[in-house]
């Protein structure tokens, strides 16, 4: 009785050491919080984790310093049980931290980073559908000639903070949602080759705008701030990306792509404290799941009537159900 009891014991430490909750939580970005779009929308759900479970978080930011980029993964792959990772530039090192430390979990968003161990998971965002809904409020708004500031010419713009996979992803989606609205709509692009330079996203805005475009869609997280003041300051409209940022230029930002990374992270969070998490995991997330979407709110009424923003919301829903299909640009 003795050694049953004795077993029962060890059965239940050992099932409690591996499915104990993670006490530590690092956030390693390539980049810097106060952007108002992609690193604070992780952030959050980085507060969130703290909020619900109670853990000890680290945000480590790496400003887009390669020399940062090694060690501050080192240092969070010593202090904690879960790291987080925006890994853009450093995916080599992530692979090498990873190998050190397999008992850790790394949970690489944006990008896929495939290790030979199977190490690190990561959030792959289906940003095409998201984009496509820009496209398709920025197709509409484009040909409403009766809003302030909107020419006759079926001409719309983005620009991308730098010419890389994931914001051509962006693009690709944009293209199909315009295209959705009316096929000869044209869309202008400039990437600016950068992420961290509002200057250079409002130069950009200035340049497209002054050819004739009337909404542009911003994809370059702190650089795309530009955008948005260069809309409010000549009478036109933007589209604001990974958080909501309607609120940046009322009346001015007529809805924001919102890529939900803060909970994205809360939900793969949730699988490993509730035992479901597998090492090696592809997140893959759309608009099906919330990860990605419009952010509709009163800055948005403002702008658009009533019967234009049930419009949109149907067509979202449509993507989401699968009745329109948004092809993705890496397929």
């Amino acid at each position: 009785m003795k050694r049953f009891t004795f077993f029962v014991f060890i059965v239940i430490l050992f099932s409690f050491t591996v499915f104990a909750a993670p006490q530590k939580v690092a956030y390693v970005i390539n980049g810097s919080l106060g952007d108002q779009s992609f690193y604070d929308s992780g952030y959050a759900g980085i507060k969130q984790l703290e909020n619900d479970y109670g853990v000890q978080t680290r945000v480590i930011e790496c400003n887009f310093d390669p020399s940062l980029y090694y060690p501050s993964l080192l240092t969070a792959a010593n202090w904690a049980d879960v790291v987080f990772v925006i890994s853009y530039g450093f995916e080599e090192e992530l692979k090498t931290i990873a190998t050190q430390f397999p008992n850790k979990i790394f949970v690489n968003i944006d990008t896929v980073v495939e290790d030979e161990q199977g190490i690190i998971s990561n959030v792959d965002f289906i940003e095409e559908e998201g984009a496509f809904m820009a496209g398709v409020v920025a197709g509409i708004v484009t040909t409403m000639t009766e809003l302030e500031g909107i020419n006759p010419q079926k001409l719309i713009g983005a620009v991308g903070g730098d010419d890389d996979i994931v914001i051509r992803s962006f693009v690709y989606g944009y293209e199909q949602g315009a295209h959705y609205i009316d096929p000869e709509i044209e869309v202008r692009t400039i990437y600016v080759g950068s992420w961290d330079d509002p200057a250079k996203g409002k130069q950009a805005a200035l340049q497209l705008y002054s050819q004739g475009v009337d909404v542009i869609f911003q994809i370059a997280s702190l650089t795309g701030s530009g955008v948005l003041q260069a809309a409010q300051e000549e009478g036109k409209y933007a589209i604001g990306v990974d958080s909501n940022q309607n609120g940046l230029a009322p009346g001015h930002v007529i809805t924001s792509d919102l890529k939900e990374v803060g909970k994205s992270i809360e939900l793969v969070f949730k699988d490993i404290v509730e035992g479901r998490y597998e090492p090696g995991t592809l997140y893959k997330l759309g608009l099906k799941a919330g990860a990605v979407g419009l952010a509709i709110d009163e800055y948005t009424y403002q702008i658009l009537p009533k019967e234009t923003v049930e419009k949109i919301l149907q067509v979202q829903k449509d993507v989401a159900d699968g009745k329109i299909v948004v092809k993705e640009y890496r397929e």
